[in-house]
């Protein structure tokens, strides 16, 4: 069997898993696991044999005319270079994972049918972006991710807030596809194709004529699908679906697209030197931000999702200095870690039976109730730490390496101002990735909160999943750097002295930090009320209970709203605080700047159209009605009433006729 056909069959096989899904889950549910594991599977079977027989050599291209157009056509075409060939297998990897992980996690779920199904039409769509020669046909894998994430993100509608961050999330990412399709015409039009190819060969030779306009209606999309900054704010609300959905959107599809979107046309943005500080200032406010932000979360799935906005951040950086091959290799090793962060997160909210232990605060004695995802999560957060050899290391420190470069003039066509903002955001970003690593696994696995009641120990499909995840999160980059070149266009991969020893540096003492604010703030908490029914939560609140009421009703106005005295998180950002967590209030200031002003137009609109144009239709029809009323009285049905008004007017008439001609 061709290159060509395993590879029309990686994102085939999981559109018919799910077809087959969405029509069997009612009339044949036992059919329902296997349809949603084997199809991933197969694809990633089929996706390594794809990315083994490319083996970083030059592109398999082939193309067939979908339909013809009368000018630009669109082709049904296959890009596949080292790139495409490996972040299709972590995507398929992933997906089958998330599959495997979910049979056990939402195993009494009545709609698990139709997640299964979802699941595995969104790994389809992404394989499709993935694979595709063509920008259309890339669209449309683009488009069928966001309807899966609306579907996927609001699985729980019951509940409020999975249907508001549904909502949220189709919409913001759906602001930010308008400007998307308008640069891929305005691309095509300048280089009379949508085929990747032919696309990059029109860059190559200059016949590019709008490169910083298009560059930029591309990066408008990139930052709604990547959650990059200022369209990063339906990320974190996501959260409200299940867990294994957020592995799969954070760690292989959906987030992930906008940045191998730009990988995939990077010349593109490499011919506009406007369009590449744009990107770097983009990734260095995104990393700096989320990073802030993460640190000041209490539920534990927030934590994650910003902190895949400051990594996805990361990979836009080293973009932004033209190092796609360090951009794809984070993005590689940030899958493994990732997915396992949010998988080992699921098991600690599934073994206490409830969404609530979500909350950091509240967590307490778990270490020994969840061991396997205590082991598991310890190295994801070595790794996502970028703490050596861990998989995470390698990759951050090859952004990091290619940044000074960048700054330091060694790479041709990359301003150096982009690499010195990316250079000193992503330190700054490392700093604040190992704190709030370091203060997650306090918190999560050290914490004085009340233990929720025990439900046992997890299925074997989720705690297996983990493990299997945790190979990857360790190994992946020591080996990856010095194979994976082979991929990239043949780029060193490997770290530099002065990134590696800044960046393990900065991240060192993040985490020291914490740990340091951690201890003085447990110690401050053993000591007040609060800290004294936290450490007691069995036994009888009373007097203690009341004394903790009452001294922080007093500085805070309401128990809800007071702050964990364990809490590093708080001492460390000091007045800043309150913002963060509130990610900055760029909610309210989306509202005040284009929701309200929106609001209050609709409500004009709705008044002139009630009381002006109304009262013209109203009116228009009011002399008609009147007229009518009048010639209704006229109808008495008395005989003698219409022969006298008869009479009456032949006179009239008469007379009338005999006026006229006497006058003539």
């Amino acid at each position: 069997m061709t290159t060509t056909t395993l590879a029309v069959l990686v994102p085939l096989l999981p559109f018919l898993g799910a077809a087959a899904g969405l029509f069997l889950g009612r009339t044949a549910p036992g059919f329902v696991r296997p349809l949603a594991v084997l199809p991933p599977l197969a694809a990633l079977a089929l996706a390594a044999i794809v990315a083994v027989r490319q083996g970083g050599d030059a592109a398999v291209d082939s193309a067939t005319e979908l339909t013809p157009t009368g000018s630009v056509p669109i082709e049904l075409a296959l890009h596949i270079d080292g790139f495409a060939a490996l972040v299709a297998v972590l995507v398929a990897f992933v997906a089958t994972c998330v599959q495997v992980y979910s049979t056990g996690y939402l195993r009494d779920d009545p709609r698990y049918p139709s997640y299964a199904a979802l699941v595995s039409l969104f790994t389809s769509a992404m394989l499709l972006v993935v694979y595709s020669g063509d920008l259309i046909v890339l669209l449309v894998g683009w488009e069928v991710m966001g309807i899966c994430s609306y579907f996927l993100v609001g699985h729980y509608w019951e509940t409020p807030e999975a249907r508001a961050a549904s909502i949220k999330a189709f919409l913001v990412t759906k602001l930010g596809d308008v400007p998307f399709l308008i640069g891929l015409f305005a691309l095509a039009t300048d280089a009379g194709s949508f085929r990747v190819t032919k696309i990059l060969s029109t860059v190559a030779s200059g016949g590019l004529h709008h490169p910083t306009l298009i560059a930029l209606l591309l990066l408008a999309s990139v930052a709604g699908k990547s959650a990059q900054f200022p369209l990063h704010t339906w990320l974190p609300d996501a959260m409200a679906g299940p867990t294994p959905v957020s592995a799969l959107i954070h760690a292989a599809t959906m987030v992930a697209a906008g940045v191998y979107f730009i990988a995939r046309l990077l010349p593109v943005f490499e011919a506009s030197s406007a369009a590449m500080v744009v990107l770097a200032v983009m990734a260095a406010v995104t990393m700096a931000g989320s990073g802030l932000a993460a640190l000041a979360q209490d539920d534990i799935k927030r934590v994650l999702a910003y902190s895949t906005i400051g990594q996805l951040g990361y990979m836009t950086g080293a973009l932004a200095v033209g190092d796609r091959g360090a951009a794809v290799f984070h993005l590689l090793s940030h899958g493994a870690f990732k997915a396992l962060l949010f998988l080992a997160a699921g098991v600690i909210i599934h073994a206490s039976g409830t969404n609530s232990l979500a909350a950091m605060s509240r967590m307490g004695n778990l270490r020994a109730r969840v061991p396997d995802a205590f082991w598991t999560m310890t190295v994801a957060l070595l790794a996502l730490a970028a703490i050596p050899p861990f998989s995470g290391f390698f990759s951050k420190e090859s952004v990091l390496g290619a940044a000074e470069h960048a700054a330091t003039g060694d790479t041709a066509h990359i301003p150096g101002a982009a690499g010195w903002i990316v250079l000193v955001a992503g330190l700054l970003a490392a700093l604040l990735t190992a704190a709030y690593a370091t203060r997650l696994w306090l918190l999560a696995f050290n914490g004085r909160g009340a233990e929720a009641p025990d439900h046992g120990r997890q299925p074997v499909a989720m705690n297996a999943v983990l493990w299997v995840l945790a190979v990857p999160s360790l190994a992946l980059g020591g080996l990856a750097y010095r194979v994976l070149p082979d991929w990239f266009d043949g780029r060193d991969l490997t770290p530099t002295l002065t990134a590696s020893v800044l960046g393990t540096g900065v991240a060192l003492v993040g985490g020291i930090v914490t740990y340091g604010a951690w201890r003085h703030t447990s110690a401050l908490a053993a000591r007040t009320p609060l800290g004294a029914v936290a450490a007691h939560p069995e036994g009888d609140a009373g007097l203690v209970e009341a004394e903790a009421i009452a001294s922080h009703t007093a500085a805070y106005g309401d128990v809800a709203s007071a702050p964990d005295p364990a809490d590093p998180g708080r001492l460390l950002l000091g007045p800043l605080h309150r913002h963060a967590a509130g990610g900055f209030h760029l909610d309210a200031v989306y509202a005040a700047l284009f929701v309200r002003p929106v609001m209050a137009a609709a409500s004009l609109v709705r008044f002139l159209d009630r009381e002006v144009v109304d009262t013209y239709v109203r009116g228009a029809g009011t002399l008609p009605r009147l007229l009518g009323a009048a010639v209704r009285r006229a109808q008495t049905g008395n005989l003698q009433t219409y022969v006298s008004a008869l009479l009456a007017g032949t006179v009239v008439l008469t007379v009338a006729v005999l006026l006229v001609a006497t006058g003539a």
